[in-house]
Parts: C-alpha cells; sequence; structure tokens
C-alpha cells in the first residue's frame, strides 16, 4: 500500500507518538512469537485474512526496525547494492564529508568516479563500518582490562 501524497514518509521525519506506540506493540508481538519460523495473521486490502511466515533473519530485521520506529528514530533502510554521493556516506557515518574524503584518498573505503563525482557502494561502506566498529571494540576492551588491572 502507498502513502497518500500528502503523508511524509517517515525516513524523514521523526516518528509520531501513534506510529512509536504501534511500533512498540509489534515489535512485542513479534518477539514474544519469535521462533524457527514465525506465522502472522494479517488481513490484506481485501479484509482477507493471509498468514506470513517469517525467517528467523527477517523476524530479527523487522523487531529491529521497530524498535529504532518505537524508540522515536527516524529510520532509513539503504541496499547494500545502492550507490551513495559523499554526503549521504558521510551521513550514514556520522562524519563530516571532508573527513569521509580523506578515507576516500586514503583508499579505506572503495569507491568509483561517475564523471567527476566520487560514488560509494553501500556495501562497501558497511564493510568499514564493521571494521571500524571491531576496532573500537577491541581498544575499549583492552582500556578495561587495563583499568581492571590497576585496580
Amino acid at each position: 500500500m502507498t502513502a497518500p501524497a500528502c503523508v511524509e514518509p517517515l525516513g524523514r521525519r521523526l516518528p509520531s507518538e501513534d506510529e512509536r506506540a504501534a511500533a512498540n506493540q509489534l515489535r512485542t508481538i513479534l518477539a514474544s512469537h519469535a521462533t524457527d519460523r514465525t506465522s502472522l495473521r494479517i488481513l490484506d486490502q481485501a479484509k482477507s485474512p493471509v498468514e506470513v511466515t517469517l525467517t528467523p533473519a527477517l523476524s530479527n530485521l523487522l523487531i529491529d526496525l521497530l524498535w529504532h520506529v518505537g524508540s522515536g528514530h527516524a529510520v532509513t533502510l539503504v541496499p547494500v547494492g545502492q550507490m551513495l554521493s559523499t554526503q549521504q556516506a558521510a551521513d550514514l557515518l556520522n562524519v563530516s564529508r571532508p573527513f569521509l574524503i580523506s578515507l576516500l584518498d586514503r583508499q579505506e573505503i572503495a569507491h568509483t568516479l561517475v564523471g567527476r563525482h566520487r560514488r560509494i557502494k553501500a556495501e562497501h561502506l558497511f564493510d568499514y563500518k564493521r571494521a571500524r566498529d571491531a576496532k573500537r571494540g577491541e581498544a575499549l576492551s583492552a582500556l578495561a582490562e587495563m583499568d581492571a588491572e590497576h585496580l
């Protein structure tokens, strides 16, 4: 079902209180029924019941998405194959565009040129983010160990 033209997509704004409540309710229902395969019975546009079976991966993805919406966060889904502008990539990493450009110049993130514009495949950006987060986690663990030794 598509949203009416007067409704701004949820990815471009914060969820309303009603949307947050609905997301939290649905997340609770999904989480309480999470098994190997979760079956849901929903009504289609003709008000006929339809059974949908979710795999664990899909259930977890929906639960995570609903948690963010229920927490009041704006959410945008990015397919891993999507090509991103440098500004979009910087926004996803929560860094400045000039800092992202320096990462591209040092070839820390793979990119392509489209004309004179750099484009980053979302998959490459997420690979960099995963590696960066893992390195940060290791550094934090090392700091915690050093702190524990001094106690």
